[in-house]
């Protein structure tokens, strides 16, 4: 094999690993498991979040557990879950509302029971990354049922 076209090769991955690399933040948090991929359920939340399914839904467990990571400003919408949920915070600093109270400051450590169709909504501190464990409880008939965006109004 010719050096130079072994050279060129070299280069080309190092870029393709760079670049690759750069297209999803690292939180600068610590925590337990991977930051997983740009959230596929985006459409649902303001700001950027990322997920990493960490069990999924069958019918031994009947849960979803998940790994939510949410930058500084990111929030889901308002929404329900049929059969409630379970919060885990692993890092940072967020935030925890249900409808018509107070909102909640959530830290590392907290855990958030939210009952069966309860509206509310949950994300990031506006100046902090927040990760929390999602549970799922009551499968398989436990539906999110997504409403309309926080405003930044209700955020702040």
């Amino acid at each position: 094999m010719n050096i130079k076209y072994l050279f060129l090769m070299v280069g080309c991955l190092a870029y393709a690993t760079t670049t690759g690399a750069q297209e999803m933040k690292q939180a600068p948090i610590d925590t337990v498991f991977e930051q997983g991929e740009k959230n596929p359920y985006g459409q649902f939340f303001t700001g950027q979040t990322y997920l990493y399914r960490l069990s999924a839904n069958d019918p031994v467990w009947n849960s979803s557990i998940a790994n939510v990571t949410f930058e500084p400003g990111a929030r889901t919408n308002w929404h329900t879950h049929d059969g409630g949920q379970i919060l885990l915070v692993l890092a940072g600093e967020g935030r925890y509302q249900e409808r018509e109270k107070p909102i909640q400051i959530i830290k590392k450590g907290d855990v958030v029971r939210i009952p069966p169709n309860i509206e509310h909504w949950h994300g990031a501190a506006p100046d902090s990354w927040m990760t929390h464990i999602s549970i799922e409880t009551n499968l398989p008939n436990n539906q999110a049922k997504w409403l309309e965006p926080v405003s930044d109004e209700e955020y702040h």
